[in-house]
């Protein structure tokens, strides 16, 4: 994750998002969020450790149909994030529950939302294209949104409030 300014001088909120494997839900809700909002958000994703996989063929398919492209290597697992002199994160979005894992303590407190989607890249090769087409539709839609929220100026509970309903919208 860089820094660069926004278009009005300040600095990108940087935006990071979790899943078990990183290799389909927080790859597509990466590229999607790179590609709707460049200028605003520097975006990272990252997995549970030990269980990282390849980036799900179906992800890099629909991601190519779309003309949006892949994040770019490495994947990572949320260690990368934990370290002294990580990237500074903003705002972390869980993109499943995670229940049976023990989330970390994000340095730094960033706003955190729970954007809970099915874990279609558990299924391997027996995934329907429409089903990823599908969330990343549902996940662009989120983004769009999150890239229009006021992110300076704003109190922080607010912004925690609004990140969490973002997960109520399709």
């Amino acid at each position: 994750m860089d820094s660069r300014p926004v278009p009005d001088g300040g600095p990108q909120a940087a935006v990071l998002f979790v899943s078990r494997r990183n290799n389909l839900r927080s790859v597509l809700a990466h590229a999607c969020l790179r590609h709707v909002a460049p200028a605003r958000f520097s975006v990272a994703s990252c997995g549970v450790p030990g269980l990282l996989a390849p980036i799900h063929p179906a992800a890099a398919r629909v991601l190519a149909d779309a003309r949006i492209a892949l994040p770019p290597p490495p994947q990572h697992d949320w260690r990368a994030f934990l370290r002294a002199g990580a990237p500074r994160v903003d705002i972390v979005i869980l993109l499943d529950p995670l229940a049976d894992v023990d989330v970390p303590r994000w340095p730094g407190q960033p706003d955190t939302a729970l954007w809970s989607y099915p874990d279609l890249g558990a299924r391997g090769d027996a995934l329907a294209p429409a089903e990823v087409w599908q969330l990343l539709h549902s996940l662009r839609r989120r983004l769009e949104i999150l890239a229009n929220l006021p992110m300076r100026g704003v109190d922080r509970a607010e912004l925690r409030s609004d990140l969490r309903d973002i997960a109520h919208s399709w």
